[in-house]
């Protein structure tokens, strides 16, 4: 008999939650209301004490976010190019040039000397992603910021429940976009938070997340700035109250079973590891670089084949068309290059058992095999913390 198919990530929803979200749907209010609210100030909680507002996408943080920033047209953003492409995007969007400066081919993070090298008088934020939830070095961020007198806009989208040295990403540093997307290691389906400095840019990501409306106690409104529609529902709102109680242990689980990878994965494939850190990471996804010269499509279809699935986070985004056309090109970053064109995202969520990641390790041969490539050592990169 065949094996279930093991899709790369699964959220867990646990059935009080599941019971919770029809009590929304009976009480009649469903859009944003009473559970945003209590979302809102436990996650505040959370994160310390910190202003933070919920939003339909971390997407939308990250536009609000260079908003409140006074990123406009004219200006430079710095950030990686190893990333979802909502990242630059947003900075498009804001009439500003998204500023690309490769990796660290260990972290797979932005690399903070070039970033430096890249600061010109016309930039106003850096943006980086901590992929895969590994934190970028925030003592290195926040003193670059500081002394070049820049804000941060943090895509924190997948760190949720990372730290930097025992601090949680959120807990600290400027303007932080999470996401709570249904692959994200706490979900609200779709959804996010922008985790803030004080009051007022709290009530400013308020305006700018629905439409600019400002309400009066006498009916009357205002509007005064052009904004989006940006809010978050009830309904997710539900799900991330029964997801964020949830979500140390389900962060202890994706350690657990990325110890196992790394106890389990044969050297002899030749597959360039994350960096092994079970300190501050929160092991939102498990990333293997496949051999050069690895055939990535015929290795995704031989894993298919054998009923696991696999996803591609991410290619290198400044060699899309959208990118090209700004004087981007191939060969200005070869890090990100050469790890956007062989990366590979291998199971891992809460709910795999330890046999799942057995299954994974013993399916990696054949895959690769088929892809054309198997080499004689695994290069595993580390860090301390």
């Amino acid at each position: 008999m065949s094996q279930p198919f093991l899709p790369f990530t699964r959220p867990s929803i646990d059935e009080a939650t599941i019971a919770g979200v029809a009590e929304v749907l009976r009480s009649g209010w469903i859009t944003s209301g009473p559970q945003v609210q209590e979302f809102e100030r436990q996650l505040s909680a959370y994160f310390g004490g910190r202003p933070v507002r919920t939003l339909a996408s971390a997407t939308g943080g990250l536009e609000i976010a260079l908003a409140i920033a006074g990123v406009g047209a004219g200006d430079e953003v710095i950030t990686t190019p190893l990333s979802w492409v909502a990242t630059a995007n947003v900075v498009l969007r804001a009439g500003a040039r998204p500023v690309f400066v490769d990796v660290d081919p260990v972290t797979r993070n932005i690399d903070l000397g070039q970033a430096e090298a890249a600061i010109t008088p016309r930039t106003r934020a850096l943006l980086p992603v901590d992929l895969a939830g590994l934190p970028v070095d925030r003592d290195r961020l926040y003193e670059l910021a500081r002394r070049h007198r820049l804000r941060v806009i943090e895509d924190a989208a997948q760190s949720m429940g990372a730290n930097w040295k025992g601090r949680l990403i959120g807990s600290f540093g400027d303007l932080v976009s999470i996401s709570f997307h249904a692959n994200k290691n706490m979900t609200t389906t779709e959804g996010g938070c922008l985790v803030l400095n004080d009051a007022d840019e709290a009530r400013r990501t308020e305006l700018w997340r629905l439409q600019g409306v400002e309400r009066f106690p006498d009916g009357g409104m205002e509007v005064t700035v052009p904004g989006g529609k940006h809010n978050m529902t009830d309904v997710a709102a539900r799900i991330g109250l029964g997801q964020l109680p949830a979500l140390a242990g389900f962060n202890a689980r994706r350690r657990e079973l990325a110890r196992l990878y790394f106890r389990q994965l044969d050297p002899a494939l030749d597959l360039s590891l994350p960096v092994a850190d079970f300190e501050q990471s929160n092991w939102h996804m498990f990333q293997v670089v496949l051999p050069a010269g690895a055939d990535r499509g015929a290795f995704i279809a031989r894993m298919k084949e054998q009923g696991i699935g696999v996803g591609v986070h991410y290619p290198a985004m400044h060699l899309f068309r959208i990118f090209r056309e700004l004087g981007w090109r191939a060969g200005q970053f070869p890090h990100a290059e050469r790890i956007g064109a062989g990366i590979v995202t291998l199971p891992l969520f809460p709910a795999m058992r330890d046999a799942d990641v057995a299954r994974v390790c013993a399916a990696l041969a054949s895959a690769l095999a088929e892809a054309g490539r198997a080499r004689p050592a695994a290069r595993v990169a580390s860090r301390g913390s």
